[in-house]
């Protein structure tokens, strides 16, 4: 079997330096005409992480404030409330800090993290989206386009997370700033709270949107697998140690 030079990053060894499982190595490829591409930056990586974890601590914790269903009948820990709130606003601020990251990252990261890539904002994607909804539903799953990056699906869920992700911030700023009102982020938050009908309103906003943070993870995780099995994708390997295998006879539309 030949494995071609591929053309990102450099060619792989035919076999990983460790027996154990390496994260970061490079492994044999299946057999067939594959090569190796690296979509996703350190960077980028450790952001979707790190994220990841920071949305679970908030989800858990942001619940427990909400009702605090952990109480058992006798006497809770002293300051236990106040203890899970700061765990809550540490974990918003590590999530905003990541929110940052991929903005800039929107602009500075390779082709497959840049704006043009992330967003369906192309006539191509928009037609690619509708081939990709029937191939998922398995209406025509042999004229699904290749992406080695994110197909329109995926561009799509990510753009709608983002959107939620700008409205659960400023929503739980919102409601931070009622702890001190006259302050800054009662101060930058409270025309639009009294715009939208109130603190109630936006509390509300942010719970539903927290949903969304539990629905897609649900949904990526599937796809993720699902791609794993059915296309050997290699998307998995390649949020880890950012590079894997794709097929060499095929024709990718975002190369």
């Amino acid at each position: 079997m030949t494995v071609p030079t591929p053309r990102h990053g450099p060619a792989p060894p035919p076999m990983a330096d460790s027996p154990l499982f390496p994260l970061g190595a490079r492994f044999a490829p299946p057999s067939g005409n594959y090569r190796w591409v690296e979509p996703w930056g350190a960077p980028l990586r450790v952001m979707h992480w790190v994220a990841a974890l920071a949305i679970l601590v908030l989800i858990v914790t942001g619940f427990y404030i909400g009702r605090p269903y952990f109480m058992t009948t006798g006497a809770p820990p002293q300051y236990l409330m106040g203890y899970i709130r700061l765990i809550h606003y540490v974990a918003a601020g590590v999530f905003v800090m990541t929110g940052l990251v991929r903005v800039y990252w929107l602009f500075a990261g390779n082709q497959f993290e840049r704006l043009p890539a992330l967003f369906p904002i192309r006539k191509r994607d928009w037609v690619n989206l509708v081939t990709q909804v029937k191939y998922y539903l398995m209406i025509h799953p042999e004229r699904a386009p290749h992406y080695i990056g994110h197909n329109p699906l995926q561009q799509l869920s990510y753009t709608t997370t983002y959107v939620v992700s700008i409205v659960v911030m400023f929503t739980g700023f919102a409601m931070y700033g009622q702890a001190a009102p006259g302050g800054f982020f009662y101060t930058i938050t409270q025309p639009l709270t009294l715009a939208v009908g109130g603190i109630q309103v936006v509390r509300l906003v942010h719970h539903l949107c927290v949903w969304w943070f539990i629905i897609f993870p649900i949904m990526h995780i599937y796809l993720v697998i699902r791609k794993e099995v059915t296309e050997r994708g290699g998307g998995l390997s390649g949020i880890i140690n950012g590079g894997h295998y794709i097929r060499a006879d095929k024709q990718y539309v975002d190369e």
